[in-house]
């Protein structure tokens, strides 16, 4: 039989309804009944007791709100009746064990993974085409008109056709015969190079205006992915004028690769003189660097290589009870076989900092972690925005009603695994284990980061269904619930949604899960993002996003 409602922790004052509920039903948990009293809309929670003003609302064993006046049992918790509340956090907590999954399973296991002369494992082959300010956009472009199709890797080809169609329909009079096929869209098959995945193109709006800080900070980020393992070359545009300087990228590089182990082509443009002379080599001397990436093969090595980043996106009530704890329990068993993983989203882990500080493994990480937090919430609150402000309206649709309540299901992502480290945004990842890396919550912006950082592979979730990939690392999207796995099958890679009905457990799909991540990480299972070609970049601005 179907559960309809769903008491995550046994000191919860608030029960998640899992099916809609009719107000004059009575619902019976474990040996309660509680009187429906109004109708609640699944993935939100009621009541399980009257509030006063004042009260604590306690889910997933911690506070998640309080009441702004009284609530009555069996009552919907909204906006109207609750606010944001937290616990407070300091150094001092209790002592942490962590048990380890059983991995026995994976124990001596490979996946076909990308060795680099400098001795770390992608999980792809990239050529990354880079532009240092947004006024070079146009020649990032430019060359990906050039060489995306002449090269086999455009997947637009669908769209181009039914445009072509269309014009002609209008020109001949002729009614509009194109095809509207339901298939998936699949990747190109005849590709000039078959051992590089494709050639990336980065545009965004930074480099120019801003801060010092700004230019080097954003600087940093593109060093992270002109080293990241999955990037075999780059070319790099400027202008020659901006802040964001040849020089501050050639110094960031220098830092990570003293030996220059990535081959980067630079084009400034105002050294240059004409954009086509400029461009014209640029072109000749990417297809140069193509070749010789093509001699990159795959071969065995070992999953303590995989460095998992975590990330949600478009969250419901339900990614807490279901995608995230599966990919928690996905990140353990990476960490327990010698890999590593990387939980972002600092404004998402408000209200959990206790239990982050709890499984800091040194004394000095603690410090970190907290110096780290309480600097993004100053810095938010001189923006004037709060961590409260976090929930998205979507977000408190589906049943998100405070920052609390949603950091307590967000921060499942990132398993149960000590932290071995604590990152400030752009630096680079050098332990295994949990590491956790100061982002912002809004989803692209983390995942940009999480790449830049080294993640190998990202496992991102949603419950209302978010096109989010990135240019180099393999997304795999899990969905919370089956609606949106049916809804938008050509985003969504893994539904977590029977954990919900009751259908399966976390223990079997996270078994499933982590084998479709050694299929994706080894070239054999693409994701939906990348069929689509879902290439998000975007830096983060420091203490203006939340």
């Amino acid at each position: 039989m179907k559960r309809r409602v769903l008491k995550i922790h046994p000191d919860d004052n608030l029960i998640v309804a899992l099916d809609n509920l009719q107000m004059g039903e009575t619902i019976e948990l474990d040996g309660i009944h509680y009187p429906i009293k109004e109708n609640i809309k699944a993935k939100h929670k009621f009541a399980t007791l009257d509030f006063a003003e004042g009260d604590t609302l306690i889910q997933y064993g911690i506070t998640v709100g309080k009441a702004i006046n009284t609530i009555e049992q069996g009552t919907a918790i909204t906006t109207d009746n609750t606010r944001h509340s937290s616990q407070t956090y300091g150094k001092d907590g209790q002592t942490y064990e962590w048990k380890k999954p059983d991995v026995s399973k994976w124990q001596g296991a490979s996946f076909q993974g990308i060795r680099r002369e400098n001795g770390q494992v992608g999980t792809a082959n990239y050529w990354l085409v880079v532009p240092l300010v947004f006024c070079q956009n146009r020649n990032v472009e430019q060359m990906k008109t050039a060489l995306q199709d002449a090269l086999g890797y455009s997947n637009e080809t669908h769209y181009i056709d039914l445009a072509r169609n269309l014009v002609k329909g209008h020109l001949t009079n002729q009614p509009d015969a194109s095809s509207m096929s339901e298939d998936l869209i699949s990747l190109p098959q005849e590709r000039v190079f078959p051992n590089i995945d494709g050639v990336k193109f980065l545009t965004h709006s930074a480099g120019c205006g801003g801060t010092r800080e700004d230019a080097l900070s954003f600087c940093k980020l593109l060093a992270g992915y002109i080293h990241h393992p999955n990037v075999a070359g780059a070319t790099v545009f400027s202008l020659g004028c901006q802040n964001a300087q040849m020089s501050l990228l050639q110094e960031e590089l220098s830092r990570l690769e003293p030996n220059g182990d990535t081959p980067v082509l630079w084009f400034e443009q105002q050294a240059y003189g004409k954009e086509r002379t400029m461009m014209d080599a640029a072109i000749k001397g990417t297809f140069e660097g193509l070749v010789k990436a093509n001699q990159y093969q795959r071969e065995a090595v070992p999953l303590s290589a995989l460095k998992i980043g975590v990330e949600c996106g478009g969250s419901d009530g339900f990614s807490g009870l279901s995608a995230n704890p599966l990919i928690g329990r996905v990140v353990d068993k990476a960490v327990a076989l010698g890999g590593a993983s990387i939980l972002g989203e600092f404004p998402e882990l408000c209200g959990v900092e206790q239990n982050m500080l709890d499984r800091c493994t040194r004394p000095e990480l603690k410090s970190r972690f907290s110096g780290l937090m309480k600097a993004y919430e100053a810095h938010a609150l001189a923006a004037g925005a709060s961590f409260d402000m976090n929930p998205s309206p979507g977000n408190i649709r589906d049943g998100l009603i405070t920052d609390a309540m949603k950091s307590a299901g967000a921060a499942l992502k990132g398993g149960a695994a000590p932290v071995s480290d604590v990152l400030d945004y752009t630096e680079l990842m050098t332990q295994p284990g949990l590491n956790l890396l100061c982002t912002p919550g809004n989803d692209v912006e983390s995942t940009t980061a999480l790449v830049a950082s080294g993640a190998n592979l990202i496992l991102f979730s949603t419950g209302l269904g978010t096109p989010t990939g990135n240019p180099i690392v393999p997304v795999l999207k899990i969905s919370s619930n089956s609606t949106i796995a049916e809804r938008m099958p050509d985003i969504i890679d893994f539904d977590a949604g029977p954990i919900v009905t009751g259908e399966n457990t976390l223990d079997v799909l996270s078994n499933d899960l982590f084998e479709l991540c050694l299929e994706t990480v080894s070239g054999a299972y693409a994701t939906k993002a990348k069929r689509l070609g879902q290439d998000d970049f975007i830096p983060w601005k420091r203490g203006v996003s939340l």
